[in-house]
């Protein structure tokens, strides 16, 4: 095909005007054409061209002023649908979408730990029932899991809390039992992925998303893509060893251990009593200790400590532009605690990295799943690039 044939124009056109109704959502003519450049009479034969492949329809109409109630156009979400999955030791936690991005419909139930595989797939088709379809319509599954797939053998490593996951290949057996493509992605990585689409890592190129809690996880991207290491294990710093540099005594000792098991919910909960604050978890510790006063503050300072002798280590190496914090226990420690870890890191290491709150809340997991099953889909029906952040293992 020769460079600027009709043919290869009209792609091109079409390409970018399903992308730009992506990205904005329904769009008059008008709104169309000023966004892809296309003169009056290009933008209504190119809508009545991808209309008739069934590619976009019309949606509604938009009123305007005086004149007359624009016609608006969408890209037909009913073209694929995807599966955006949350797993966690106790919960398989599900959303459906079509390819325009639209949730369908969600369904959350619980894992047990024997027969993960068939429960997982009664989970995924419960799901997709609801939303009027069968798990093999899907036309992808992206599953963020604790833990890492090993690209060698499938096999989910670094994952010792995950019973009933280990020892197959997790993305085939998963393929096999719902007849569709499932791509099998760390949970902190999509995190971090979503971070990249819609939060405060947009435009940053080197950067570090720490998620303290039970299963301390780290996702790494640099030049814009993430790292994900010969085995799929970067970034799984939970096993790190570390001395515990709280002033409280916790019975830990000085040489520490784990760093995940000084951040783990029962650490939290057992570091916050040392100072006098009694609660349930480590997030109610956290939150009590904003309005505690000075045993608050000290607690927040001992647990700012624990974060930033973990997060040291890793801007030592890597000099990252930016660490973000994410998580139940971030989320509710605010800025307060990540100013208090911004200025324990500064006592630890040469580079000055600033550490930031990470701005997506609710279901960050599940939404980085989601974007990547749209970023398959997307370029496979539409031939639009894929993410720029190759959020995808093998599929």
């Amino acid at each position: 095909m020769r460079a600027g044939s009709p043919r290869l124009l009209r792609e091109i056109n079409d390409r970018a005007a399903v992308e730009a109704l992506l990205r904005n959502g329904p769009l008059t003519r008008s709104e169309l054409e000023g966004l892809i450049g296309l003169s009056k009479p290009a933008t209504a034969q190119l809508l009545t061209r991808l209309e008739t492949e069934g590619t976009v329809l019309r949606t509604g109409l938009r009123g305007g002023g005086r004149g007359p109630r624009a016609q608006l156009w969408a890209v037909n979400g009913a073209l694929a649908h995807v599966a955006a999955v949350d797993l966690t030791p106790d919960a398989v936690d599900v959303a459906i979408a079509d390819i325009s991005g639209a949730l369908l419909t969600e369904h959350c139930a619980p894992m047990p730990r024997t027969g993960v595989v068939e429960a997982f797939r009664a989970a995924v088709a419960k799901a997709a029932s609801q939303a009027g379809l069968t798990p093999d319509a899907l036309r992808h599954v992206v599953v963020g899991s604790p833990g890492a797939v090993d690209p060698a053998d499938g096999g989910l490593d670094y994952a010792p809390h995950m019973p009933g996951w280990e020892g197959f290949d997790v993305p085939g057996a998963l393929r096999e039992a719902l007849g569709t493509g499932v791509t099998v992605e760390n949970d902190v990585n999509l995190v971090a992925l979503e971070e990249m689409v819609a939060g405060r890592a947009v435009g940053v190129r080197n950067f570090v998303l720490v998620w303290p809690a039970d299963a301390v996880g780290a996702a790494v991207v640099v030049n814009g893509v993430l790292l994900r290491g010969a085995t799929g294990g970067a970034g799984e710093i939970d096993a790190m060893r570390v001395p515990d540099p709280a002033n409280a005594e916790t019975g830990t000792g000085r040489r520490g251990g784990r760093y995940g098991d000084l951040l783990d919910n029962a650490a939290v909960v057992k570091l916050a009593r040392a100072h006098g604050l009694s609660a349930r978890s480590g997030e109610a510790a956290v939150r009590k200790a904003l309005g505690a006063g000075t045993p608050g503050r000290e607690f927040l300072v001992d647990l700012a400590r624990r974060i930033a002798t973990g997060v040291a280590n890793v801007v030592a190496v890597l000099d990252p532009e930016l660490v973000l914090l994410s998580g139940d226990i971030a989320q509710a420690g605010g800025t307060a605690l990540v100013d208090l870890v911004s200025a324990e890191l500064r006592t630890l290491v040469v580079p000055r990295t600033a550490v930031r709150l990470a701005m997506v809340t609710g279901k960050p997991v599940r939404s980085g799943a989601l974007h990547s099953a749209l970023s398959v889909v997307r370029e496979e029906v539409f031939g639009l690039p894929a993410a720029t952040t190759e959020p995808f293992g093998p599929r």
